[in-house]
Parts: C-alpha cells; structure tokens; sequence
C-alpha cells in the first residue's frame, strides 16, 4: 500500500472501530509509553509514578513519545487505571502495582466510598487530555482514553494489591455476593463518569480494561461481569468516542463478552483471531493480538506474523492491529517499530 491515502489516522482508526471501510488496518500499542522507551526513562527520573501520572507536561510528553519514536498511529493517554479510585476516599500507593493500606472487605468500607465528579477529583487528566488534541490536531493522529473496568478495580481494592488467583475476591463473591454488587455498583458509575469526562474533554475513543476478568468462568463472567460491561457501554457517549473492550486471558469469555456491545473487541494472544472473526466480525472490530514477546523476533519475522493477524481477521467488520497485551520492560524497541512499519506497510 502506498504511503498516500485517502484516509488520516484518525480517520482510518475511527472508521475501523465502527466497521467502515478503510485502506488497512491502524496501528499502535498497549503501554507503548513505558520503560522499553530510554526516553520514558529520562522523562521519570527523579519521580514517583503517581507524582509522573499528575504532571501534565510530563504525562503530555511521554505520551507523545511512541508517535515519532516507533511510529505509533494513535495516543492512548499516559495514566493508570487506579487514578480515579483515590477520589472515592481510598488510600493508594503504589509498590510498583496497587496497593491500599486498607482493603476493601466490608458493606460499611463500601457504603463510605465516594462516587466522585472526575472533574473535580482528577482535573489534570483532563488538562492532559485537552494539551494533546492541541498537540495532536496538526498531526490528524487520534487519541485514546482509558479507564479500568469495575470488577479489574475490585479485585485490586478487596484484595489489597496484585495477586495470582486474586483469593480474597473469590471468597467475597461466594460468601459475601451483596457486598461486591455494591462494591461494582459504585466502581461502574465512576467508570462511566470518567469516561465521559474524558470524551468531554478530547478524547475521540476510549478503551476499558478488564485486566483479571479472565479469572472466573464464563458463567461467572455472565453474572458478575457482562452486566456491568453492558451497563458501561449503554452510559458511554459512544455515538462521539468508540468503546473498546480489553479482556486479559479471556479466550474462554469470547462468545459472552461479544454480548457486552462494545464497537471493538481487544482480544489477547490465547485468542484464536481468525476464529474470533469468522464468528463474531460482523458484529464487533477486533483489535489485538500479537504475544508482547514475539516483538523480540527478527524484523522479518514480526512481518510475517503481523501479516497472518492481517489476514486471519479479514472476516471482521474493522481490525485494529495491537498486542495481545501492554510492552513490556524489556521488549526491543527495535521489535515495536518492526512491527508498525509492518502494519503501515500492508
């Protein structure tokens, strides 16, 4: 394909979420601002992450970062899922994940949680925001929000910090069910607020993170899960910012999560793409899905494998081509330009 199109990239990435006709497939990266990047690194020193998620000029900055640097075609703003949860009243560090000095295990913890206006709890995401679709506009390259999906929020705060097989939360559902439903009630009304908040503020799509829902069985997932996907992307002012639905060891979760009725589907490498969009193209874009550590391989390597994720997911309404999860530390920048020149060279 010629380096000449009809389409900008935002264009080329709004048309792919909903299902429109494009020249080929966008590109960019999940955590493609992030420690791979020697640039990132120079941008951290000498900051906490939290101090670095607050600081506009350099949250602005490292986001930036991947558009020239690796030839990313979208911005997703740089911040983390946990960033709102502090204005609910919780008390949050981070060692490197989250961790809550008191964790969420009672209906009186959940009843002193806040739902906060996003506006007034975090009003420098939304200074960022608004400073990179200035730095954006000339550039015509779309920029993506982001929150953390309800029962990912959850099992962090009921837990305390990472874990395995996240235990604690497991308990909660079988012995305590009354307490998590509240517990999801209010952390589903904090993710619209601030989805929307972020869509007001310039963000052209947005994309929820269901880090852990791969935890729990599909029936599970239809009772604990779907209904508050299906609640958020029903409240999400999608007719001005696609929703994108990111599900982590999902594969099992495929057929049900389609049902959650989001504009695009991004599927982790366990997913079988092609299978994904014989199946369900025609009613969801896929999005996804290479192994973060396949960006390791040789140059002609990655295209041939980027070249495969192109073909398997014809089928699909609109693809968008990504990892099947976020870069990690140690992957080569090398293998990430790799792999968007690939893309852009379909």
């Amino acid at each position: 394909m010629s380096e000449a199109s009809q389409f900008t990239p935002t264009e080329r990435f709004l048309r792919s979420c909903r299902g429109e006709p494009v020249d080929r497939p966008p590109v960019w990266l999940m955590r493609q601002a992030g420690r791979y990047l020697p640039e990132y690194r120079r941008v951290r020193e000498g900051v906490t992450f939290l101090e670095m998620c607050r600081d506009v000029e350099r949250a602005v900055e490292v986001s930036l970062q991947p558009i020239d640097l690796v030839g990313s075609e979208a911005v997703i703003l740089f911040q983390d899922i946990f960033t709102p949860i502090p204005g609910m009243g919780v008390e949050l560090d981070f060692s490197p994940g989250p961790v809550l000095a008191d964790p969420i295990r009672t209906a009186a913890q959940v009843d002193a949680l806040g739902v906060p206006d996003p506006n007034e709890s975090v009003p420098f995401v939304f200074e960022i925001i608004r400073t990179l679709r200035e730095n954006l506009a000339e550039r015509e390259v779309p920029l993506l929000g982001f929150a953390g999906a309800p029962f990912t929020l959850a099992a962090y705060m009921v837990e305390g910090r990472g874990s395995k097989d996240f235990g604690v939360l497991k308990h909660m559902m079988h012995r305590e069910p009354a307490v998590l439903e509240a517990l999801l009630d209010k952390l589903t009304a904090c993710s619209i607020a601030y989805l929307n908040a972020q869509i007001e503020a310039g963000a052209q799509a947005v994309q929820l993170f269901d880090t852990w829902a791969g935890l729990i069985t599909a029936d599970e997932y239809r009772r604990w899960i779907l209904p508050r996907h299906q609640e958020i992307a029903q409240a999400v002012a999608r007719d001005r910012a696609p929703l994108i639905l990111y599900i982590n060891n999902g594969a099992h979760l495929l057929d049900a999560s389609v049902e959650a009725g989001v504009d695009v589907l991004s599927l982790d490498w366990r997913v079988d793409l092609a299978e994904a969009a014989s199946r369900h193209g025609d009613r969801v874009s896929l999005q996804g899905n290479l192994d973060p550590c396949a960006l390791a391989a040789a140059p002609e390597k990655i295209a041939e494998m980027v070249g495969a994720m192109a073909s398997a997911a014809k089928p699909a309404r609109g693809y968008i081509a990504n990892l099947g999860h976020g870069c990690l530390p140690q992957t080569p920048v090398e293998g990430v330009k790799a792999f968007t020149q690939a893309v852009r060279a379909l």
